[in-house]
């Protein structure tokens, strides 16, 4: 293994009844409020983008890419696993005061932070255009009072995620492909940074919960991660980044960041 950071903990192999969802909530609302340095791989972001947005934000943003680096100006932008907001707060620069971000994310630790920032980011870039909304990203069609769906269909021109998907257990990531590509627009597009293997992962690292909130053992297949975006109507879907060497090495399998982009056709 290449680090300590995200060894296999005592509970984890044989720990069947881990609530997966449990061990990521409250491993980022920790987070939320003290910087941890095993969350995913340290990115490199633009740093005159970064003077607008609060210290705090970036120092509890926690990813293994750059994802914004795909929007464009006036986009319509979905960022799933908002966490701290600090991706978001980028893409309101990018997209100029036509475009418009929303955020989605469940802990609400992460969601106070990003919603206490973002009056502070929108005083000093001009303008406001961005929105968190507290919900599971696997989860966007979920009813509101009025019957809507948390995200509308063909709303969004492009969905952004950054080491957030590998976090949605196995069983929920059918609806929760389904759902990226719902609430699309023609033509819309997708960047996701994440996580990829190049074994599978055995069911006892699964079901630890450092490893599972750490980004680690939940991740897809290389392989299988372009082709479940594929199967959907994707276009052009590749690795636009991919790391040479591996971040983390656990039991022979390794463990890679990349960004995944694609396009859906324009009907």
């Amino acid at each position: 293994m290449s680090s300590s950071c995200c060894s296999p903990s005592a509970s984890g192999p044989g720990a069947d009844a881990l609530d997966q969802t449990q061990a990521v909530e409250e491993r980022y609302g920790a987070a939320a409020h003290a910087q941890e340095a095993c969350l995913c791989t340290p990115v490199a972001f633009d740093l005159s983008l970064l003077k607008a947005i609060p210290r705090e934000v970036v120092e509890r943003d926690y990813g293994c890419g750059d994802p914004t680096r795909w929007v464009k100006p006036g986009d319509t932008v979905l960022d799933l696993g908002s966490g701290s907001g600090k991706n978001a707060f980028i893409c309101a620069q990018l997209i100029g005061s036509a475009g418009a971000v929303i955020g989605v994310d469940r802990n609400v630790e992460m969601l106070n932070l990003a919603r206490q920032a973002a009056p502070v980011v929108a005083e000093r870039i001009g303008f406001a255009n961005v929105r968190f909304v507290e919900g599971a990203i696997e989860a966007l069609e979920a009813p509101q009072v009025d019957g809507s769906p948390l995200i509308a269909d063909r709303s969004i021109d492009v969905v952004l995620s950054n080491c957030v998907l590998n976090l949605v257990n196995p069983a929920d990531r059918k609806n929760l492909l389904a759902n990226i590509r719902r609430v699309l627009r023609p033509g819309g597009r997708l960047a996701v940074s994440d996580i990829v293997c190049d074994k599978p992962v055995p069911l006892a690292l699964q079901q630890d919960p450092e490893l599972w909130s750490g980004c680690i053992s939940g991740a897809w297949q290389e392989e299988a991660f372009l082709q479940d975006f594929r199967a959907l109507g994707f276009e052009k879907v590749s690795y636009a980044d991919r790391s040479d060497q591996p971040w983390q090495v656990v039991e022979d399998i390794e463990f890679r960041a990349v960004t995944l982009v694609g396009q859906l056709p324009d009907d």
